[in-house]
């Protein structure tokens, strides 16, 4: 129930003669609830909930502490304003009209009503100010309303707020349960990858250490030179073939520093011919259909002929019975003006796959291969030096229908620098005989780089440790070059050492290798200090050396 469904009363001080009751009478018959209030303390009482308004006689007033209506009217809430009619005499006094207007004044909502009054005139007056009290109530229950419907909404929002929070703790914890399934997911994996990888890649380095370790047995006790060249040639090609595993790993990687230079196609795939045949088997035929204008490409020539080398193999693999291997290329310009690309198609007659397959197919370590028969890294690798080299590769395939391989190879819009066209660089003077400075902690590795060094025709002075080359270079030693490796223990490592070595004699050359893929790639090329990768031969020695040092290789001493 509202404030404005209760009835209105109306007070009535009019404390001389029938006054009062004369008021309550005409009120009464007009419809007015009223209640006379025998003196000032009376009426001050009745001021409170139900009260309309009030008539008083300016009379009973006179002598009273109006400070204490004034104060109950100054002390009404913000909507409220009692209206208050008051009964005024026809004396005209200065002092009699300076309290009326002090009075106004101080209690504000007042209407004077000068006797003789008329009972019409009475009523009017107190309905009006019924009406108007009737508002202020109106506006009171309007304001309490807003004010409940305000609080209703606050605290839906605080239960919705409170749901919320509910719903979003228990998404995070859902979210951290995926989090810990897909890890724990992930680790499964992880160990299925190792699992295959330990499989063909032990595989792999067990036969390559196998004819190596045999060969070096058989070379002490065979004295034959034709037989001890036979089982050198054969542990070299052993190391080829675990220098190739090797790149394929750091190809999965995507660290291995790639060296792209302008390549002829048609001239690589013809030079591969001999290597391709011997991967194929008798009973499959290659087909090689290279179109007459095809445009050179930009690639590392090496990890080419390595894409080249695993799709010819895994095609040879997919291939049970006779079979085809075609190779074709033509040249295409991507649509959405990508750039220009060779478009290079290996296909083969083979069993195909399946979609699941497929779309594995180019994941590290994944291969439908039995256990020791396969690394699972050779589309990896393709896939790894296509996206390095700015191209893409792609696998069309269906059970039974075969396999097609697509690799899209960026054009090079270099000329290509035939052999005789390499300007030659002059000999320096003193390039025989250059006393090399050699930094590698590892004894055996040092060894043997000695005695390449020798070979080349070179004097060496074998440092162990960045430290102790900083110290035989303070010692005013006659140094042409020095050649370091990267991974350094004492905690300085090559790069460190080819700094200080900047600082100290800036005309010294420094040549650094390292075995680990990335190692000092992006510091080395800051520092304009060409890095070697392990591992190296006699060759690869000889022309670094003569890079680093501005001079005509040297050839090797025999």
């Amino acid at each position: 129930m509202t404030r404005t469904d209760h009835p209105l009363t109306v007070l009535v001080l009019a404390p001389i003669g029938r006054d009062a009751a004369t008021v309550a009478d005409l009120l009464q018959r007009a419809g007015i609830d009223s209640r006379i209030c025998a003196d000032y303390p009376a009426l001050l009482a009745g001021l409170g909930p139900g009260v309309g308004a009030a008539f008083v006689a300016e009379e009973g007033l006179f002598g009273q502490d109006l400070d204490r209506l004034a104060d109950w009217v100054a002390a009404q809430p913000p909507w409220s304003d009692l209206p208050l009619a008051m009964l005024t005499s026809r004396h005209l006094q200065p002092a009699v009209a300076a309290w009326r207007t002090g009075l106004v004044r101080r209690l504000g909502n007042v209407s004077l009503i000068e006797r003789p009054v008329e009972p019409i005139t009475l009523v009017s007056v107190m309905e009006t100010a019924l009406r108007a009290r009737r508002r202020q109530l109106e506006i009171c229950d309007l304001m309490e309303a807003r004010k409940a419907a305000a609080a209703q909404l606050e605290a839906l929002v605080d239960r919705r707020t409170a749901q919320l929070q509910a719903l979003n703790a228990q998404l995070r914890e859902e979210m951290d349960e995926r989090i810990r399934v897909e890890e724990s997911l992930r680790r499964t994996q992880k160990l299925e990858s190792l699992g295959q990888l330990t499989g063909g890649v032990a595989h792999d380095f067990n036969n390559i250490l196998m004819v190596v370790s045999a060969g070096l047995e058989m070379l002490e006790r065979n004295d034959d030179p034709e037989r001890r060249a036979k089982l050198i040639q054969g542990m070299r090609q052993a190391t080829q073939r675990g220098a190739g595993l090797t790149r394929q790993l750091l190809a999965f990687s995507r660290n291995r520093a790639l060296r792209p230079e302008t390549v002829q196609l048609p001239r690589l795939i013809g030079d591969m011919a001999a290597l391709l045949h011997g991967s194929l088997r008798g009973d499959i035929h290659l087909q090689v259909d290279l179109a007459g204008d095809l445009w050179p490409v930009v690639v590392d020539p090496g990890e080419l002929e390595l894409a080249i080398l695993n799709l010819a193999v895994n095609a040879r693999d997919a291939m049970a019975g006779c079979g085809t291997l075609a190779v074709g290329g033509c040249n295409v310009v991507d649509g959405e003006g990508a750039g220009e690309f060779v478009r290079l198609a290996v296909r083969d007659t083979g069993a195909g796959m399946t979609e699941e397959v497929k779309a594995r197919v180019f994941e590290p370590f994944f291969t439908t291969k039995d256990i020791g028969k396969g690394s699972g890294l050779g589309l990896a690798q393709v896939y790894g030096f296509a996206n390095q080299s700015g191209g893409s590769v792609a696998i069309d395939t269906a059970p039974g229908q075969g396999t097609t391989v697509t690799l899209l190879l960026p054009r090079s819009h270099q000329a290509v620098v035939e052999a005789g066209d390499v300007a030659s660089v002059p000999v320096a003077r003193d390039a025989p005989g250059t006393c090399v400075l050699l930094v590698e902690d590892d004894a055996e590795v040092a060894a043997f780089v000695e005695e390449l060094l020798h070979r080349l025709g070179h004097a060496v002075v074998h440092a162990a440790s960045a430290r102790a080359a900083l110290g035989a270079l303070a010692d005013e030693r006659k140094v042409g070059l020095v050649f370091s490796d990267i991974m350094m223990p004492g905690g300085i490592s090559g790069l460190d050492l080819a700094r200080e070595i900047r600082q100290r004699r800036p005309g010294l050359p420094v040549l650094l290798t390292s075995g680990y893929a990335g190692a000092g790639g992006p510091e080395a090329e800051a520092l304009g200090i060409e890095i070697l990768r392990k591992p190296y031969g006699i060759e690869d020695l000889r022309a670094a050396l003569a890079r680093v040092r501005g001079a005509q290789p040297v050839h090797a001493r025999h």
